[in-house]
């Protein structure tokens, strides 16, 4: 930054108000590269321009691209923790700490607040009034343990639209799995008793579960309903086997608690949390921070702790306890208390583990850091290798840390869609994945494509520029997106061809064999090859494929909700009008099909005859496409 514009800035932050707030800096193209938060706005911001030397190499370099200073005022310390972490989350900027969304553990959601409650998986946690009970490792766990609870507990699995439309029993009813609240053969009451075993089971109160389930079991043997009484005794064997399963940190708990540990050196910091829940331990996570040491002196431990806190629990289920390797401070666990307290409308406690159960459990999280740090690392070293060698091959001017791919699909010419994919540091950044409708372009043109998808990509400032865009082609295709890069004023970014390899068969030779994948650049005549197998094909190649699968993804889901209107298109007497009745009632076309005609009839603006034509001719055209297959 040049001294004049220093100057300006540091003589701009000294009438900054006193209070607290939200400040953003930003650097070249008004694109936002640090987010902070203060109780003080005027005191914490001028501290970046003193003449201070104290400052890291990394607030230097942060400082010295600074080229303005915004900030939003808050009522109140707290709200400056909530509106930084959204903040953070919409325009990630180079320079915070970030946690990555590249997987999203899986939780399961009890609908609570419903009338009729029933359990999801769910991705993330939400504050609708369910209870959420995770996070979880695997995601088929979750679905084999929510199998397990319907079961077990006759919990309803049947979609809402279809529970609100049905007149009599599903079969789930008739082979004992459900109690049929949906025909009202059990009061809301009664089903909610029953399902306050699945909540208990969730929560850890498992004496209470098995107790339960047991005297349910004598009493159905008093009654002689033996083959109720043998469901229920396989139902508390199968609970006491899953519970063997679990480690064991304290059996009387009833709290919910997490565990942070970390481990890192000059490549980069892993913090793991260990997720424990009414004394049982259900898993640990693992959450890589790339270029950062925990160990440089001129990092505060407490301020990227309290960051990693505030960040990972915007999004996260909040347990009673929150267990910390190192000391913050009282003012900073207050503090991040009552965030914490905003965020679930209940109290949790944040405090430096100095109890033998609590330092037991940070010490398990520290060894699981290590692990999966040097785990990490290991395969990191070798992403990096292959970004080198592209680097070279490519003869790029910096090392490719991001690399976008786009493809264009198109299906019978009738609507075009693209995917933008993106890979940073040589592994998949789910969260900056994108997916285009073509808005601009009738029929088949994936050059006029192609330019839409660019121009609104680029027209995103805030988005990290990449140091390499890989389109899906050869020659003729990176000739375009180097013509459509230019138009719109981004020449700069280094751009590759790549065109899949070929299969070329002769039916004299006893083996398949098949062309290299090839990579054209600008300029040059012959494309270059990598060899096989190597970490840098693999890195390009996996790109390309996944923007296929990605766009592909896509189109099917459009092609899906478009068939679900076409087929209903073909019923005589349909209109726009009663067509929307029945895509709102129920879910999909199968659910129309199974219908009974009473149940169609029974709608706004339907009739006998209507429902009757609807379900006849939607079974007559699955006949139809079962024998074409």
């Amino acid at each position: 930054m040049a001294s004049s514009k220093f100057d300006e800035i540091r003589d701009k932050v000294r009438e900054f108000p006193t209070q607290s707030g939200v400040y953003l800096m930003k650097g070249p193209g008004d694109k936002i590269i640090y987010i902070g938060k203060a109780k003080s706005l005027r005191n914490r911001v001028r501290s970046y321009f003193t003449d201070s030397k104290d400052h890291s190499p990394k607030t230097r370099l942060l400082v010295s691209n600074i080229l303005e200073v915004e900030y939003i005022l808050t009522k109140t310390e707290v709200e400056a923790f909530l509106l930084e972490a959204s903040l953070i989350k919409k325009h990630r900027p180079k320079y915070n700490i970030r946690l990555r969304d590249d997987k999203a553990y899986p939780y399961i959601r009890l609908s609570w607040s419903e009338k009729y409650p029933r359990l999801y998986v769910a991705r993330k946690v939400k504050r609708d009034g369910s209870l959420y009970f995770g996070p979880y490792t695997s995601g088929l766990a979750v679905q084999g343990t929510i199998r397990f609870l319907n079961r077990t507990f006759k919990v309803r699995d049947c979609t809402d639209a279809m529970f609100n439309t049905r007149k009599r029993p599903c079969m789930t009813y008739q082979i004992g799995r459900c109690t049929a609240p949906c025909v009202a053969y059990i009061t809301q009451e009664e089903y909610k008793s029953e399902v306050e075993g699945a909540k208990l089971f969730l929560k850890g109160q498992n004496k209470k579960v098995i107790k339960a389930l047991k005297e349910k079991m004598m009493g159905a043997a008093d009654e002689e309903k033996f083959e109720v009484a043998a469901r229920l005794r396989d139902s508390i064997e199968a609970i006491k086997t899953i519970l063997e399963k679990q480690a064991v940190i304290n059996d009387t708990s009833e709290k919910d608690q997490d565990a942070v540990g970390f481990y890192g050196d000059e490549r980069g910091c892993l913090i793991e949390t260990v997720h424990v829940r009414a004394g049982r331990v259900i898993g640990t996570r693992p959450h890589f921070l790339p270029h950062f040491d925990p160990n440089d002196s001129a990092e505060d431990p407490r301020e990227w702790m309290v960051d990693f806190l505030n960040q990972y629990y915007e999004d996260n289920f909040i347990p009673d306890d929150v267990l910390l390797p190192l000391d913050i401070g009282s003012d900073l666990n207050k503090l991040m208390e009552q965030v914490l307290e905003s965020r679930s409308g209940t109290k949790s406690t944040v405090r430096f583990a100095t109890d033998e159960r609590g330092r037991s459990l940070v010490e398990m999280a520290n060894e699981n850091a290590k692990a999966h740090f040097l785990k990490y690392v290991s395969k990191s070293e070798e992403k990096l290798r292959g970004l080198q060698e592209i680097k070279e091959k490519f003869n790029l001017p910096e090392m490719p840390r991001r690399i976008e791919c786009y493809d264009i699909s198109t299906f019978q010419g009738a609507e075009t869609v693209a995917s933008q994919v993106v890979f940073e540091e040589g592994v998949p950044a789910k969260d900056h994945y994108r997916r285009y409708k073509i808005k601009t372009v009738q029929g088949i043109n994936d050059f006029a494509s192609m330019y839409e998808v660019l121009s609104r990509r680029f027209k995103h400032t805030e988005y990290e520029d990449p140091q390499l865009v890989v389109i899906d082609g050869g020659k003729g295709q990176l000739s375009q997106a180097i013509k459509i890069l230019s138009e719109i004023g981004r020449s700069d970014i280094p751009v590759v061809g790549l065109a899949k390899a070929r299969t070329e068969s002769d039916f004299q030779k006893t083996e398949v064999e098949s062309t290299d994948e090839r990579f054209f650049l600008p300029g040059r005549q012959n494309p270059v090859i990598f060899k096989n197998n190597s970490e840098a094909q693999h890195i390009l190649v996996g790109i390309r494929d996944e923007a296929h699968r990605f766009a592909i993804t896509y189109h099917r889901k459009l092609r899906e909700g478009t068939s679900l209107e076409s087929e209903l298109d073909y019923v005589v007497g349909l209109g726009e009008k009663r067509k929307k009745t029945l895509l709102t009632q129920f879910n999909s076309i199968d659910e129309i099909r199974m219908a009974e005609p009473s149940e169609i009839a029974k709608l706004k603006g339907f009739n006998r005859v209507l429902a009757e034509r609807i379900v006849l001719q939607l079974n007559d055209s699955e006949e139809e496409e079962i024998e074409a297959e």
